[in-house]
This record gives structure tokens, C-alpha cells and sequence, in this order.
């Protein structure tokens, strides 16, 4: 799934759409430290208040909020699993009985709390409903395309929330006239932060992959691997953060500890273009680099002697797969920080080549290369001349 896909989908989670419509939701309640089911509902989503409504939607917009392989991960299931979740969610969308439908979500939880033992008592939460998307848009003067024509698709998504206990309050009581303490013991579900989450199928071109799932982890570059691995039976997976540091390596690898300025530059600008070529073609794959893509890169950036055997090496003692691609849009930092005792600096990475590292009068210094004035504090700087 990319951008486009997931944020169609997002956007309507939102009260009375026209074209999503959700048939029922699912609690289930499961208590701390026992991992055990307490109590589970399910009913029809339109009818509860529409307070609820609002409150539930705010969260399934969560579950689907985040970049992808930062907080939202494509899994792939994995094959011959026993009891395989992919299993349970493929068949649990097909069953008109609610009774039918609950079973199978119900494997599910238990696979969730299997080994896993929390602090908080906590709720999993699953809707079933269907999304359509329409084929063409509305032709203005023929009147045709809009809603005449849907891609339409079933979809199951499930939210994983903890529970957090109402704080002591002081209350004033309009009646008695007086002070007092408020007490609730009620547990509150906390639903604008999930734990974990996903969406089933996967949705690439406007058509549903059964073999694919979409994750939310609770925390950027975080996921759970055992809930991956375990509960939702699905191939490991690289976060961002992981292909940029194995990146890095790769260079340091190549290039060596120390780099000028504007070979780095050079590189990220390389990458960068690759990027915004992508996000022109809205139709064209998420662009990747292999090991001969990082030596052209290398190559037309400045580095000098870069050999082809030296990258492959490089690349070979690094990644465990030698046929790894790096996303093009993992490996580009929004910002570069340069941290001193003196002073930090934030910089965009196209910008490095103005920064400078020099000696002067035997001291080490920062040069930051500028077209025009510097003001601190409402004072003009006096300008020197080395």
C-alpha cells in the first residue's frame, strides 16, 4: 500500500460516509497479568451513540496515521502457518453470522495475549465493513463516473488499546454545595494512543491482497516483532530507521570515516531526485537502490576510486540478504544535526555542501557559508574578514 492508498481509506472514517460503511463492531475486554477474557459485545456500529461513534472513528484514524515502515508496515503472511491469523481473518470476512464472525476474531485475541502479560488491563477492538472507491471521477458536462461505477472492497481493522485508571479528582457538588472528593473506578479506555493495530486485506491499485496486511506499531521505528511474528504469523521486516543506519554503514564502508561536505550533499541530492521523480508518477514504484545503485550514486557524487568489488563487499558485510534493495525514501534525513559544545545546528541535508569543517588561527571551526545577514537578538552581526 503507499500514501494514496491508505490515506483514502482514512479519510473516511468519519460519520455518515457515503462510502464506507462499517456493519459491526467487536469489544473484547481481556484483564492484565491472566490474559483473560473478562467480557466481549458485539453489535451493529450505527447503532451506538453517536458520541461513541466519534470516539471510535478518532482511534481507527490513529491505526492508519503514520509513515510507511516508520509506524505503518505491508506484511507479508507467512506460508503453511497452522492456525495461520491470515486464515482466520480471510474466512471470519466471509461469515454472515455475527456468532461466526466473533469466533474467529476470538482466535485471534487469543493468539495476542498467548505470551504476552501486561500491566494494564486491555480492550481489542475489530470492525468489519466495506469501502468503496469510485472507478473515474464525475464527468462534469456527461455526468457519468462519481458513484455509477465502485472498486469496492471488504476490509476487516483491528485496534489494540490499554486501559488507564481515572485519576483522584475534587468535585463540586451544585446540589449539597460543597467541596468533595470524585471517585470513579471505571476503567477508561485510552483511545488516542493504540498499542498495536492492522487492517486486512491490504489494498494495492484499488484491489485487495489477501496475502498482504497492513501493521500499526504503537511507537515510530518500534514494531512489535513477536505480535508480527507470532500473532499475525508475517515475514520480518526492516524498519526505516534500520535500512538508514545500514545505509550509513555501507558509506562509512566505502568512503571511509571522514567526508567532505559536499560529497555527502551530493549524495542525499542524488537520492532526493529519485524521490521527487517518484512523487511526479504517482503511478510508478517506490524507487530502491542495490549495490550498484549506491556505486553510481557514489560515483557521480565525487567519491574518488570507487570500485565496484569494494561496494559489493561493503554491501555483503552488512546486509544479511545481498539482494536487499534500500526504499530510496528511508535513506534521505528531513534534517542534518550538527552538535557542538558551542552550538546546534539543524540543517537540510541539500545544504551541507555550505557547511564546512576548518582551522583557523589553530582552532577548530564551523564555517557556515550565507547570502545574506545575520541578525541575533534584532543586532546585525559585524562582519569579519579572515
Amino acid at each position: 500500500m503507499n500514501k494514496k492508498d491508505i490515506a483514502n481509506i482514512r479519510k473516511e472514517f468519519k460519520l455518515n460516509s457515503n462510502r464506507m460503511q462499517i456493519r459491526e463492531i467487536f469489544n473484547v475486554y481481556v484483564q492484565k497479568e491472566s490474559g483473560e477474557i473478562y467480557h466481549h459485545v458485539s453489535q451493529p456500529f450505527q447503532m451506538l451513540e453517536q458520541e461513541t461513534q466519534e470516539l471510535f472513528l478518532a482511534n481507527f484514524k490513529k491505526v492508519l496515521t503514520g509513515h510507511l515502515d516508520t509506524k505503518l508496515f505491508e506484511l507479508k503472511f507467512m506460508r503453511d502457518v497452522e492456525d495461520s491469523t491470515q486464515m482466520f481473518l480471510f474466512e471470519g470476512l466471509q461469515q454472515d453470522a455475527t456468532e461466526d464472525w466473533k469466533e474467529y476474531m476470538l482466535e485471534i485475541v487469543t493468539k495476542m495475549f498467548a505470551h504476552t502479560v501486561y500491566e494494564f488491563d486491555t480492550v481489542a477492538t475489530f470492525i468489519r465493513g466495506e469501502n468503496r472507491k469510485p472507478t473515474r471521477k464525475r464527468d462534469q458536462e456527461s455526468e457519468e463516473g462519481g458513484d455509477d461505477e465502485v472498486y469496492s472492497n471488504q476490509f476487516v481493522l483491528c485496534s489494540l488499546n490499554k486501559t488507564d485508571l481515572p485519576k483522584k479528582s475534587l468535585m463540586f457538588d451544585y446540589v449539597e454545595k460543597e467541596f468533595k472528593p470524585y471517585n470513579v473506578f471505571d476503567p477508561i479506555i485510552n483511545l488516542d494512543s493504540p498499542l498495536s493495530g492492522f487492517l486486512f486485506p491490504a489494498f494495492n491499485d484499488n484491489a485487495a491482497d489477501v496475502n498482504r496486511i497492513l501493521y500499526c506499531a504503537g511507537k515510530a521505528n518500534q514494531p512489535d516483532v513477536r505480535f508480527i511474528e507470532e500473532v499475525l504469523n508475517c515475514e520480518e521486516i526492516i524498519t526505516a530507521q534500520e535500512d538508514k543506519d545500514c545505509f550509513d554503514f555501507i558509506l562509512k564502508e566505502v568512503i571511509g570515516d571522514e567526508v567532505d561536505s559536499r560529497v555527502i550533499s551530493n549524495v542525499y541530492e542524488e537520492i532526493d531526485k529519485l524521490v521527487q521523480e517518484n512523487k511526479e508518477n504517482e503511478e510508478s514504484e517506490i524507487p530502491t537502490l542495490d549495490s550498484r545503485d549506491i556505486e553510481r550514486i557514489l560515483t557521480v557524487s565525487g567519491v574518488e576510486n570507487v570500485e565496484t568489488a569494494k561496494v559489493e563487499h561493503a554491501f555483503k558485510s552488512i546486509m544479511v540478504d545481498e539482494k536487499h534493495e534500500f526504499k530510496a525514501s528511508s535513506l534521505v534525513p528531513k534534517t542534518i544535526k550538527i552538535e557542538t559544545k558551542v552550538a546546534n545546528v539543524s540543517i537540510d541535508p541539500k545544504d551541507l555542501k555550505y557547511v564546512k569543517y576548518i582551522t583557523y588561527q589553530g582552532k577548530r571551526c564551523l564555517l557556515l557559508e550565507v547570502d545574506e545577514e545575520v541578525v541575533v537578538e534584532g543586532f546585525r552581526l559585524g562582519e569579519e574578514t579572515l
